[in-house]
């Protein structure tokens, strides 16, 4: 990183970072949506401020030990348009702190928002006994659930391997291996019978041709967590035709598509959607209940 002292603090690095990423022109869109936000993500990791860091923590010296490790995280966000939380294996859902590599989607879904409102008001909390995430990837959704729903059991379904192996991970990591369970499952493909009060999903929601559009950097996730055919609606077909047999009465199914909705709407008109709002931005979440599903059926 050129002009690198040993006088620089952590603001004057946040400082000269977020210009060399705003003149390299990156795209934002994995937990960050500006190139001063991903700056600072890299220099807390390196120097492990926490959020919370006061203003005297940002004006002290960094050494050059410090400041050559940002230096090769930064070349590597520029060159090999590495989103931060790849760098950094690390990322914040719901207030949690989650490892994340390649092998899952670094998180980013407004269900965050949802899950700390415990689903009100579309179902009474203290009756919610079982969850089901499906496409869980880092488990961030199943564990998120699992804190806000202490008396509940979790499913975490992905169809990866290795998607699973994160999940398992941070699973340990929040001591949660006796409330969630990692299932090695195609949708609902390996449930059998079992049924839930909620199941919720994040899943793959991209059409064919905005892959080929993508940026780079969501070149480094796994396609199998992004790709859903042709109109990017595989997935939300088999959650729509599935989800009534797995939800308990009065069960709610609540599933992002993203960018997605208006494909959504436009091929299911049937179904009464209940489009989610959010405080803190993001959209494209839809809620439906077991009733509503069967109604149309």
């Amino acid at each position: 990183m050129p002009g690198l002292s040993q006088k620089l603090t952590a603001a004057a690095l946040v400082d000269k970072l977020a210009g060399r990423f705003r003149r390299a022109g990156l795209y934002y869109g994995h937990g960050t949506d500006n190139p001063r936000d991903d700056a600072a993500a890299l220099v807390m990791h390196v120097l492990a401020l926490q959020p919370d860091a006061p203003p005297s923590a940002w004006r002290r010296p960094v050494s050059k030990v410090a400041q050559a490790r940002l230096a090769k995280l930064a070349e590597r966000r520029i060159r090999e348009r590495m989103p931060v939380p790849y760098l950094t294996q690390r990322c914040w859902f719901a207030g949690l702190p989650m490892h994340v590599d390649e092998r899952v989607l670094v998180p980013r879904s407004p269900l965050a928002e949802t899950i700390e409102q415990r689903f009100q008001p579309w179902i009474a909390p203290g009756r919610v006994r079982r969850i089901c995430d499906i496409g869980t990837g880092s488990g961030c959704i199943a564990i998120a659930c699992a804190r806000a729903f202490p008396r509940a059991r979790v499913d975490a379904v992905d169809i990866s391997p290795e998607a699973l192996q994160v999940a398992l991970l941070n699973i340990a990591t929040h001591r949660l291996g006796r409330r969630v369970r990692a299932v090695l499952s195609n949708h609902f493909s390996g449930l059998r019978g079992d049924t839930y009060d909620i199941i919720v999903s994040n899943p793959p929601y991209v059409g064919k041709t905005e892959m080929k559009g993508l940026p780079a950097e969501y070149r480094h996730e796994p396609a199998l967590a992004l790709a859903a055919g042709r109109d990017g609606l595989d997935s939300v077909r088999v959650l729509l035709g599935q989800a009534p047999r797995h939800l308990r009465a009065g069960g709610i199914l609540v599933v992002e598509v993203g960018n997605t909705e208006h494909a959504v709407r436009r091929h299911f008109r049937r179904l009464p959607f209940t489009w989610l709002d959010f405080t803190r931005g993001g959209g494209g979440v839809f809620m439906l209940t077991r009733e509503q599903l069967v109604q149309v059926r």
